[in-house]
């Protein structure tokens, strides 16, 4: 599918490797944006996070970083016919990215195949693998680019996910929420929806299934995603 189109904007995905899925509207959906006012989407894509947060708060300054040549083809197209004029893309590596003040939110739906079978494709092979953005580097990101009350939100499978979190406790960061996603009620999880932050606390744990036993929606997925499905109604 070469578009994809929500309630306020339109996702053209002719040259990106990865289009929408599930994970990130998941991730823009459930990402705690709270007060903050400046936000970086690492690997933004088409543009489908920094575009979902944008509707959920249009006063949010946003930067969105990306590093595939079609992708950012992409993510330009989307912003430009978007109802928001003041996103701002970087074509560039975010190890590479230098910019004048911290941000209070980074969102990212990160790479996680470190040695499974890649594609021949490169920019899928890009796009999927952590060769371009591995685990590390992504947090060391996020601790160039944050302040003590920042805070990084993702999504990854399960098992990629504890590996994360390990690693991000290892540089002093806490997880605050998760969130166990399943496909259906009889699933186990699949993925893990995680928002860290410097300031320690009690973890909010949660739970999401996406479909129910017949293969429907489920209301709680409805009811995080209505705002943006074109067919879901508010």
């Amino acid at each position: 599918m070469s578009c994809f189109q929500f309630k306020q904007f339109k996702i053209e995905q002719a040259h990106a490797a990865m289009k929408v899925s599930t994970d990130g509207i998941l991730l823009g959906a459930w990402a705690s944006i709270g007060s903050a006012k400046r936000a970086l989407d690492i690997g933004t894509g088409t543009g489908l996070l920094a575009l979902m947060l944008k509707q959920r708060q249009p006063e949010l300054h946003i930067t969105a970083v990306e590093l595939e040549a079609g992708a950012i083809q992409d993510a330009e197209v989307n912003f430009a016919n978007s109802g928001w004029q003041d996103l701002l893309l970087v074509p560039s590596a975010v190890q590479m990215l230098q910019v004048d003040k911290p941000f209070d939110l980074v969102i990212s739906n990160p790479p996680y195949f470190n040695d499974s079978l890649k594609s021949p494709a490169l920019a899928r092979t890009t796009a999927r693998h952590t060769d371009s953005l591995s685990f590390s580097e992504l947090i060391e990101a996020f601790v160039a680019h944050s302040h003590s009350l920042s805070r990084l939100a993702l999504i990854l499978p399960c098992h990629e996910a504890q590996i994360f979190i390990n690693r991000a406790a290892e540089v002093g960061l806490s997880l605050k929420r998760h969130c166990l996603v399943h496909s259906k009620p009889d699933k186990p999880a699949s993925r893990s929806l995680m928002e860290f932050a410097w300031v320690a606390g009690v973890m909010m744990q949660e739970s999401l299934t996406i479909h129910t036993e017949t293969g429907q929606y489920s209301d709680e997925f409805i009811a995080l995603c209505k705002a943006f499905y074109l067919k879901m109604s508010d």
